[in-house]
């Protein structure tokens, strides 16, 4: 038991990210990304949103997987970037190769003055 505990773990899966920049212009061009909130819904419906984002809390993801495009990009979003992180490791460790982690969260779509909703 003892021997478990000190064996190196396996190496998180490398996860593309997008910049809250590049992530408006390709949703302004109409690009196919699937923005994926990963917050709570309290957090999703009163810190703001990416208009286009759906809500599947980071708890929630591992049962509904089977929710999650795997034909199109999917961006991963949270409010600082650490559990979109986690999620988009998630998803890669299950075959989904197109998914991107939200650089800085909305924390930094805030501080880039995009496009947020509330409520």
């Amino acid at each position: 038991m003892l021997q478990s505990l000190f064996q190196p773990r396996p190496a998180a899966p490398a996860v593309a990210t997008i910049t809250p920049a590049a992530l408006q212009r390709r949703l302004d061009a109409g690009e196919p990304v699937h923005v994926l909130d990963v917050r709570s819904s309290a957090e999703f419906a009163h810190d703001g949103r990416i208009a286009q984002a759906r809500l599947l809390p980071l708890p929630l993801l591992a049962q509904r997987l089977a929710e999650v495009p795997r034909d199109a990009e999917v961006v991963l979003v949270c409010r600082s970037g650490q559990r979109s992180g986690l999620a988009a490791e998630m998803l890669v460790r299950h075959g989904f190769d197109r998914a991107l982690n939200l650089v800085g969260g909305m924390q930094a779509w805030a501080r880039a003055g995009l496009p947020t909703v509330r409520g």
